[in-house]
């Protein structure tokens, strides 16, 4: 008999989101409301099946009960009401009778007739005359993902994932996907979607996970087990890799390995400019467990704490006392270097702060930021009162986001300032000097600088969205992404207008975008002024021993001339320059 023919080697191409070489069997999460795997049962089997269901409706009669109450708590309005239209979708006797029904007939697993009779009714559902109703079709598909993906959940929702190591290949992932997923047996993973400067592709390069995302349709019949590798460097993802492709990546990884423990034994010093010019070098995070990882980066602090996590990632929004000890523990843990701790970051491709209705039109140009906070003044309120009281343990500060005017600083200056009030009215002790600071990510913002200056501690930039706001480019629409440019000649003069102002009035700027990570564009932020680089702690090593490889003087110059300078290509080959002349193995 033939021995079968050994699969070719198939190579996609995509994007590198998040550096590092994975290599291991692929698992496939399929897209949305699509068909579950379907297989035949025994007569034996039926009531198992049907109480599967059961639990499944259980389970998502739940989530969607603590949807409406936080939705109830956050906006006290009636917005919540399509939860309760969802929850007695579920509760119709006739559709979990017809389910029950369809398990016993066909001789299949519950999900599959689950899915079989839910097609049939929004089937029947899309041919109704009435457009009210066939709008409501999609509240149903909603329910029925749900319902769909709660069979594989119990009823403390923990996620029944693959128990050996795998590569997750996924149409798309939400944040909030990218934050749960099972990080102990995942190697890295691939989209079809996706953008490198996506808060997903961020949150892969903060957990150092590697990811290549962008792959396209391409990759549609790829199935479950199919041996493969990802190359986070090169944004590859391979299938069927042969002995030699994996020797290859081998010696990569050997390789990479080498370089990060040599890094890693220089992560104590100084991060001092060879002429020396200090550049403070901080770490953004995003949870609590990710302590560990700043105290060994060698980060001198917390230069950004994302806070949407600790705020949206649960049924309920934790209350003052649970923030405060939140951000008490961080500080503790980095003590006693600085916290600076980000005010509610949502919106935009992060994770939305409730339940909406109808999407909205343009999320990243609609309810996001210090937008949101300032509409929800009691849960703004709980924010702002515990990192004061965390400030009594330790260095900390707060900086408000996607600020765009004077009067948005104000407003939320002035509910700090009612905080204060409360706690010396209660006797709370708090720091009252407070450091506060300003994130400058829209033009509005950059080209008032000098108007915002006089009324913060601090400047932090944040690139990821100066950058689209200023070049009119979604930074999560593959379909735009080459124009999406960090060395864009408006971007490089608004970074050094900030920088001015806040020279003028006093103040220090920093960066905490992904910029700060970008070690070829290290030699013009330093020229341009930039005085702290926020970055991943896995990339702190790295950043670290960039900043001692350079000269600032020469830096300065760089800058000057990128100033003038029409293009960003230009840019971009003048700061590259420097880099492969100061530090040539640290370019990926």
């Amino acid at each position: 008999m033939p021995k079968p023919a050994t699969p070719k080697e198939i190579t996609y191409s995509g994007i590198p989101a998040s550096p590092g070489i994975a290599v291991g069997p692929i698992h496939v999460i399929a897209r949305g409301f699509s068909a579950p795997e379907i297989f035949e049962i025994s007569t034996e089997d039926i009531d198992a099946e049907c109480e599967r269901f059961d639990d499944a409706v259980a389970v998502t009669k739940k989530q969607l009960v603590e949807l409406q109450q936080r939705l109830d708590t956050l906006s006290g309005n009636s917005d919540s009401e399509i939860f309760e239209a969802h929850v007695m979708l579920l509760e119709d006797k006739n559709l979990l009778e017809k389910v029950s029904a369809a398990i016993g007939s066909r001789l299949q697993n519950a999900e599959y007739a689950f899915y079989a009779v839910m097609q049939n009714f929004l089937e029947a559902m899309r041919r109704v005359p009435d457009p009210y109703l066939r709008e409501r079709t999609a509240d149903i598909e909603d329910v029925c993902q749900r319902v769909l993906r709660n069979f594989w959940v119990d009823l403390d929702n923990d996620h029944e994932t693959p128990k050996e190591t795998h590569i997750l290949l996924a149409y798309d992932f939400s944040p909030s996907d990218t934050a749960s997923m099972n990080r102990r047996h995942m190697l890295g993973f691939a989209t079809e979607q996706g953008s490198v400067n996506s808060h997903t592709a961020i949150l892969a390069r903060s957990f150092g996970i590697p990811a290549v995302v962008g792959l396209g349709a391409s990759v549609i019949q790829v199935t479950t087990l199919t041996p493969a590798v990802i190359d986070g460097y090169a944004g590859k993802l391979i299938l069927n890799p042969t002995p030699e492709t994996l020797a290859g990546y081998t010696a990569l990884t050997e390789e990479k390995e080498k370089q990060r423990s040599e890094l890693d034994a220089k992560r104590g010093e100084a991060t001092n400019t060879l002429d020396g010019r200090k550049i403070t070098l901080s770490a953004n995070i995003e949870f609590i467990e990710e302590l560990n990882e700043v105290t060994r980066s060698g980060a001198k602090g917390v230069g950004l704490y994302r806070t949407e996590f600790l705020l949206l990632n649960g049924s309920d929004m934790p209350d003052e006392a649970e923030q405060t000890e939140a951000y008490t523990k961080v500080v503790s843990v980095v003590a006693p270097n600085l916290v600076i701790v980000r005010t509610l970051d949502a919106g935009g491709d992060k994770l939305p702060v409730e339940p909406l209705t109808e999407p909205e039109p343009n999320p990243f140009l609609g309810w996001r930021g210090i937008r949101v906070s300032l509409s929800r003044p009691a849960m703004f309120r709980d924010q702002l009162r515990a990192i004061l009281r965390a400030s009594h343990h330790g260095k900390i500060a707060v900086m408000f986001p996607l600020v765009s005017s004077l009067s948005e600083l104000l407003q939320a200056r002035e509910a700090l300032k009612r905080c204060m009030d409360e706690l010396d009215t209660e006797g709370v002790p708090f720091d009252h000097k407070l450091p506060v600071g300003v994130m400058i990510e829209v033009p509005s913002a950059a080209i008032c600088a000098d108007l915002l200056a006089p009324h913060v501690d601090f400047f932090s930039i944040g690139t990821n969205d100066l950058i689209q706001y200023t070049v009119a480019v979604d930074r999560v629409n593959p379909h735009v992404a080459t124009l999406y440019r960090p060395t864009h000649p408006a971007v490089i003069r608004l970074i050094g207008k900030t920088v001015e102002a806040g020279s003028e009035h006093g103040i220090w700027t920093g960066v905490c975008g992904e910029m700060a990570g970008d070690v070829r564009l290290t030699p013009l932020l330093i020229g341009l002024g930039i005085e702290e680089l926020s970055v991943s702690p896995k990339i702190a090593p790295k950043v670290g021993q960039v900043i001692r490889s350079l000269d600032f003087a020469q830096c300065k110059d760089t800058a000057n001339e990128a100033l003038l300078m029409k293009g960003s290509s230009a840019i971009m080959d003048l700061t590259l320059a420097v880099a492969r002349e100061r530090y040539p193995d640290l370019l990926d």
